[in-house]
């Protein structure tokens, strides 16, 4: 056992991929948490596709793919931030509307190619077993940034995500802080795409924190759960991929995937199984609300 866990330390190519593994898991727990808290996990997907035009532009263009797609994913997130200001549409309306039209526009971006490459394939499905000492560094910086702008503002951003028109009635910028959430998610899954891909990162910023909502009703707890749970399980799903030579972004999802099941399951208060015998004597009650308490 323990020559599995260190064997593969030995070489460069994964020291580098375990720690970039590492800091997009913990970095995606932290956001996912307000993305959950908010019910707009929607929109993890939407900016995921949306980021596809840029990196098709790019790619047509022969430029950088994620500098691409970060442009096409953050311009996306501010039209959605703007126009769900009217209240006459819904959040997941508008967030339909634009993730329907980027990703028909990539479609359109990458029909005008011959051939597709391996730089876009990694795009989609994900590479990081080919990460450079470079890549590394820009991850942990930009890691730092999101996680720490959203620490900064987690008492707003609590705020708006449970109850928008108080926030608003209370003096927040709620605009503001919508626009802030949607940049960070973007930013979030732009670094993250380099680990699983455009087709698996909502993975990585939903279910490590839909597993800490099944354990704790406390915001801290709940955020240092789901980036623990999002770094272990990264580090976890390449130890798979490197054991059985399978796909690094998709072992890492069904890990995290697995965790989430088991939790759903087992979990103290909200699991399927612990909860089923307190159902037969008192009846079901309705899901505590979270709160900002730190145990």
């Amino acid at each position: 056992m323990i020559d599995f866990l260190l064997d593969p330390w030995e070489l460069p190519f994964m020291q580098r991929a375990f720690t970039v593994a590492a800091v997009v898991g913990l970095v995606c727990g932290v956001v996912g948490v307000y993305v959950v808290l908010r019910g707009m996990a929607f929109i993890g997907d939407a900016v995921a596709h949306s980021a596809f035009p840029g990196v098709a532009l790019a790619y047509t263009l022969e430029g950088n793919l994620l500098i691409g797609g970060a442009a096409a994913g953050i311009t996306t997130a501010v039209l959605i931030a703007f126009v769900s200001q009217n209240r006459r549409l819904k959040e997941d309306t508008v967030i339909g509307v634009f993730f329907a039209f980027a990703f028909g526009l990539g479609i359109v971006l990458v029909s005008t190619r011959d051939s597709w490459t391996t730089d876009l394939s990694s795009f989609l499905f994900g590479q990081v077993l080919a990460v450079s000492a470079s890549d590394v560094w820009t991850v942990a910086g930009i890691g730092t940034v999101l996680v720490t702008v959203v620490l900064a503002l987690r008492k707003e951003l609590v705020a708006v995500s449970l109850d928008r028109e108080t926030a608003r009635a209370a003096g927040l910028p709620v605009f503001r802080l919508d626009l802030t959430l949607y940049v960070v998610v973007t930013a979030t899954i732009v670094m993250s795409l380099e680990a699983v891909g455009n087709i698996l990162v909502l993975a990585l910023l939903i279910t490590p924190a839909a597993t800490a909502r099944m354990l704790t009703d406390r915001l801290w707890a709940m955020t240092a759960l789901a980036s623990g749970i999002g770094c272990a399980g990264s580090v976890a799903g390449l130890y798979v991929s490197y054991a059985y030579d399978l796909a690094a972004g998709g072992s890492v999802v069904v890990v995290l995937t697995g965790v989430f099941i088991i939790t759903w399951c087992l979990a103290p208060r909200h699991g399927l199984l612990t909860r089923a015998p307190r159902q037969r004597v008192t009846p079901a009650a309705s899901a505590p609300a979270v709160t900002a308490g730190t145990s």
